[in-house]
């Protein structure tokens, strides 16, 4: 048993927050880094120790290997949580903290190489009896070749990034004409983002669900799964809302699937928090592995919410001991739980980053809200501009979804542009409601979406109001020159005008 006692938090944001809550729960001294368009984070303030590691850039800082490994051995820490991103799924990062006797917090290097490997992992998959959508691991570089294993394949097909993720190095090839020309784009995309140029191909699976299962491991062979979440509701790959349990899922679907992702965290002796995704077809019942992220994700807050656990409390205590590991009789799923994700963002602009200062952040007390940021705080433009995850809870799905756009309405947020009505028109959108959907969504049913100008003009007109009275001048100012000669409501007059002008 490993005797830990200060864990390090390699990350930023609203999961270093989330760790840190953990961490302190637990009795354990939390120590943060902190990059310099960091320095005055909330993490920063809420941890019991911070060490500046860099930079605003991430190479300088949360992607710097020597410096996190520095920071560890000036702090004295015994262990590192990597949450999600960054150096999440980095195995030089585990095996550097290994080889400095500082515990990795998920995975060994070994596991996190094998999936990483886009290729290798659907090699380990089939070995073991997961199912896998048909494809070709061995791309020759004979284009004829190439097109004769693409037409045994079928159109349409998918190019995908080796070592790839998020869509990147990914391209639809609709027919034969479309091959060589996007396999050379997925590689220089894939080359790009992740210095790999390899890719392979795979079957297309039209308007499949996008399912994943939390599993939880020992690293000798056990294995036990949290059930699952559906994921579908994604634009450009990117999921927006979450949920658990998957509305696609029967009784007799829920069995095949979860053992077939505790087949996959078998495979590998998996060790600590993962998650196993999957395509899933309404029409067949069918479902093939996708991929596995070796570490934990950022939607564990629904699966925390259905089955009453604490997931960064097991991480921790499974790099403890692996005899920490749950029963999965002890594992239950209650309720439904939803998750969206907030971001800094203007869906009006193509949903271009927008950065700044936060006037004004409240959130409703009725909903779970995991966050990095408070009313002061800046969004950078050098980091993901997601500002908070906004996670409601019922006893049946519609329940949940009815507490969760109340909840939205609730939300004051007055500084960057934001997704929030985008958000609340999803949860509205009846075909969302009945959940008969697919990763198709966003782009049928959303993509004439456009902010009416009367809802973003209340948007900012309860968002001016509070930062109104909030405000450092607050009593002094509007005693002087009076409420309407302040910064904030200069600002709303100009929104107004803006939002005229749309119009």
């Amino acid at each position: 048993m490993k005797n830990l006692k200060r864990i390090l938090i390699a990350n930023r944001g609203e999961i270093a927050v989330r760790i840190i809550k953990t961490v302190k729960k637990m009795g354990l001294t939390s120590i943060v880094v902190y990059s310099d368009a960091d320095r005055n984070s909330l993490a920063v303030k809420m941890a019991d120790e911070s060490i500046h590691i860099g930079g605003s850039s991430p190479s300088q800082s949360y992607l710097n290997i020597p410096a996190i490994v520095e920071a560890c051995l000036k702090t004295g820490a015994d262990a590192v949580h990597p949450g999600y991103g960054f150096l999440s799924e980095n195995e030089s990062f585990a095996r550097a903290l290994e080889e400095n006797g500082i515990v990795f917090i998920g995975p060994t290097p070994e596991t996190i190489s094998a999936m990483g490997n886009k290729i290798e992992a659907r090699r380990i998959m089939e070995a073991h009896g997961v199912p896998v959508v048909p494809g070709n691991n061995d791309l020759p570089s004979d284009p004829a070749a190439i097109a004769s294993i693409a037409s045994e394949i079928g159109y349409p097909l998918l190019v995908k990034a080796r070592a790839g993720g998020g869509g990147r190095g990914m391209r639809l090839i609709q027919s034969e004409k479309e091959l060589m020309d996007g396999i050379q784009s997925a590689r220089r995309e894939a080359a790009s983002a992740f210095a790999d140029d390899g890719v392979f191909l795979e079957k297309f699976v039209e308007t499949p669900r996008h399912i994943e299962i939390q599993i939880f491991g020992d690293g000798q062979g056990n294995c036990i799964h949290l059930f699952e979440r559906e994921c579908s509701i994604q634009r450009r790959h990117q999921k927006i809302i979450e949920e658990s349990p998957s509305p696609a899922l029967g009784p007799s679907e829920r069995a095949s699937i979860t053992e077939a992702a505790l087949k996959a965290g078998r495979a590998v002796n998996y060790r600590g928090a993962g998650t196993v995704e999957f395509v899933y077809s309404d029409s067949t019942r069918s479902f093939y592995f996708l991929e596995m992220n070796t570490r934990l994700q950022v939607e564990h807050p629904v699966t925390e919410e259905v089955t009453g656990r604490d997931l960064v409390r097991d991480q921790i205590l499974v790099a403890m001991d692996p005899s920490h590991l749950p029963d999965q009789r002890e594992i239950t799923q209650k309720g439904h739980s939803m998750e969206v994700r907030l971001y800094a963002e203007d869906p009006s602009e193509g949903f271009i980053p927008s950065a700044g200062k936060i006037h004004r952040f409240k959130t409703p007390s009725s909903l779970r809200v995991d966050t990095g940021v408070e009313s002061g705080s800046e969004v950078s433009l050098f980091y993901d501009p997601m500002i908070a995850k906004i996670i409601a809870t019922g006893s049946k799905r519609a329940e949940t979804i009815a507490n969760l756009r109340q909840g939205l309405d609730d939300v004051v947020l007055f500084g960057p542009r934001s997704n929030l009505e985008y958000l609340k028109s999803i949860l509205e959108n009846p075909q969302f409601q009945s959940g008969d959907f697919s990763t198709a969504f966003i782009e049928k049913e959303m993509s004439d979406w456009k902010p009416t100008t009367s809802e973003s003009t209340l948007e900012r007109a309860r968002a001016a109001l509070a930062v109104l009275y909030y405000e450092g001048a607050g009593k002094r100012n509007r005693a002087r020159t009076g409420v309407w000669a302040s910064d904030s409501f200069q600002l709303w007059q100009k929104s107004l005008a803006a939002e005229k002008t749309r119009a």
